[in-house]
């Protein structure tokens, strides 16, 4: 499923895009529209695609088939054959690994790429400094990278990529080698120098707490497809796919599998809903929020007979799992809670599901 944005002036354009390997499809009819100073991110499972989309955006990869442009200049066509060279397509990539020459130092690895563009060497140094004021790691310019931390050598990398000023700037999972407290510091690092240059930002990565945080417009991406295309909140409230529904949002949403069974959606002897919110499909699943699952028996609600899998507290809360048969289902407990593995537990359902799907995956107008 592709969607677009309306907006339009845009950065980029991304117009079916495909990327073959073989016969592996990696990137599979990609239409993608990024406004002009948006923070895209694109999100998806390990071998969805998304490095390798980033890839062919910044021109490290051709593609099969599709085109993309970049301020309505083509940048790579699978069937006109154009191909600009990644030096020629004002963008920047922060690589995964940092990738900073050993040999220099803070200033000299941010200097290097305006060497190669043949900057006056005043306007240089210049805008080393600029940007060594920006990453706050003017006190590191004479330092090698292997006598600074991993978070300040992700710093230099993207100042770095910062200073020839592009128009587009890529972000292949950038903080992945930090640990966790510095990814949060990181993440916020990032989006105020994103509000600074005001460029437009294309960021990958699979942990989707990054992408809700840090996204203006979010792909996510599954088998090379974009299964949905928008603003963020937008996703998490309305996913119009289950593989959407289950990947994004922190606890993830319980899908329950139900059948028809006379004027009930039953999940085994248990009557969920009306028959009428699935239309005439015989087999659906309903989605149902984690805070519409409570613990324990709530009167005339559905209730859930279940085994206690695993609590995690979460501000005040526990998030609670547990199995019902082979069904992982997620609520939300006041206050702290826990049980021993395999205690029985009672899971009532709350309100009406949140949306339904077919058995395609595909969510259903209500």
């Amino acid at each position: 499923m592709n969607a677009q944005s309306s907006v339009t002036t845009a950065a980029i354009e991304i117009r079916g895009l495909c990327k073959r390997f073989g016969r592996f499809t990696a990137v599979n009819n990609v239409n993608i529209v990024v406004p002009k100073g948006a923070f895209l991110v694109l999100v998806g499972p390990s071998g969805c695609g998304k490095s390798t989309l980033l890839r062919m955006l910044a021109g490290l990869e051709g593609p099969s088939e599709g085109e993309i442009r970049f301020m309505g200049r083509t940048m790579s066509s699978g069937a006109g054959g154009v191909i600009a060279d990644a030096g020629a397509r004002d963008a920047g990539l922060v690589f995964q690994s940092y990738a900073l020459w050993p040999h220099m130092t803070v200033a000299q690895n941010i200097e290097f790429p305006l060497k190669v563009a043949r900057w006056p060497r005043q306007r240089r140094a210049e805008r080393v400094a600029e940007v060594l004021r920006l990453l706050d790691i003017t006190a590191l310019a004479g330092r090698y990278p292997a006598e600074i931390s991993g978070g300040q050598q992700q710093r230099t990398a993207i100042a770095r990529t910062l200073a020839p000023q592009p128009s587009i700037l890529l972000f292949d999972e950038p903080l992945s080698n930090l640990d966790a407290k510095l990814r949060v510091e990181m993440r916020a690092e990032l989006m105020r120098i994103h509000r600074a240059t005001g460029a437009t930002s294309v960021y990958v990565t699979h942990d989707q707490v990054e992408a809700m945080t840090m996204a203006s417009h979010v792909a996510v991406l599954n088998e090379g497809r974009v299964e949905q295309f928008g603003p963020p909140i937008e996703l998490l409230r309305h996913p119009q796919t289950t593989f959407v529904a289950t990947f994004l949002g922190t606890p993830p949403a319980n899908l329950l599998p139900v059948v028809r069974r006379g004027a009930s959606l039953v999940l085994g002897d248990v009557s969920i809903a009306p028959a009428s919110v699935a239309g005439e499909l015989t087999e659906a699943r309903l989605l149902y929020r984690p805070q519409q699952v409570a613990i324990g028996r709530v009167d005339g609600r559905p209730v859930l007979p279940a085994r206690f899998a695993e609590a995690a507290p979460i501000a005040g809360q526990t998030m609670v799992t547990a199995m019902v048969g082979d069904l992982r289902v997620t609520g939300i407990a006041d206050g702290y809670f826990t049980a021993e593995p395999g205690a029985p537990l009672e899971l009532s359902l709350i309100g009406d599901p949140d949306a339904v799907f077919a058995t395609n995956g595909e969510r259903l107008a209500r």
